[in-house]
């Protein structure tokens, strides 16, 4: 049986940033997108998802949807048969990244959605080359088609998010752990970090991307998926 294939986008994104993969992928099996804006807590966002995903799925989460996955890890091992983490963090916010989610929060509700979203996503974050500007113009206007009530509601559930680094401890389904070299938001050395701690994880730089490896480099990440769902599943956690 070929397993369901669950994405979970990341921050006011959509499936529009998993187009590639989705044009891929689904040709060989179903693909769901799953929103992860339906809540103002992690824990309240996983738990609403589980009652519409497939029983088994393999499940790849990109920067906040890498939150949830882990989320949804921790809940439902035996749901899932495998996970891949991309571009994202298993730590919780400390108080200063929490402080500054609270400016954007101000901001956004003041009608400053498009500029509150290029401080966080900005150029910077992704890799240099002529795609950069195009996909963080393709980024602002999936989060303006979100619009500000979604944004504090993803904002409060990261600010309040819980830390899952020994939760990490705990993963045995096959575990992709996939990020950017050019990415400042999550850097390539939070992601070493969650693939030590997790038993078995393969750890995967992209050279030539940053924050949205699903969009800058797309055929090095879906070879990377084909790998990850090729490899034999196994019990997810003992």
């Amino acid at each position: 049986m070929i397993e369901p294939l669950v994405l979970l986008p990341g921050l006011m994104c959509d499936a529009r940033v998993f187009a590639p993969q989705i044009d891929h992928f689904s040709r060989q099996r179903a693909v769901t997108v799953a929103p992860v804006s339906l809540g103002e807590r992690i824990e309240e966002i996983a738990s609403g998802l589980l009652d519409q995903l497939p029983h088994r799925f393999a499940l790849a989460g990109l920067s906040m949807g890498g939150v949830v996955a882990l989320e949804l890890a921790r809940r439902a091992p035996d749901r899932i048969s495998r996970l891949c983490l991309m571009a994202t963090d298993a730590q919780a916010d400390t108080p200063q990244i929490a402080a500054t989610r609270e400016e954007h929060m101000v901001g956004a509700k003041a009608g400053r959605l498009e500029e509150v979203m290029r401080k966080i996503i900005g150029s910077d974050t992704l890799a240099p080359g002529p795609r950069r500007v195009p996909i963080l113009n393709d980024v602002i206007t999936m989060a303006l088609d979100q619009g500000p009530d979604v944004f504090e509601r993803q904002m409060r559930a990261l600010q309040r998010r819980a830390d899952q680094q020994g939760a990490l401890r705990m993963i045995k389904c096959p575990t992709l752990v996939l990020c950017g070299a050019c990415d400042l938001l999550t850097p390539v050395r939070k992601h070493a970090f969650m693939a030590d701690l997790i038993p078995d994880a393969e750890l995967k730089v992209v050279e030539d991307a940053g924050h949205l490896p699903t969009l800058e480099t797309p055929q090095v990440v879906n070879e990377a998926l084909e790998a990850w769902l090729s490899t034999p599943s196994r019990v997810s956690y003992g």
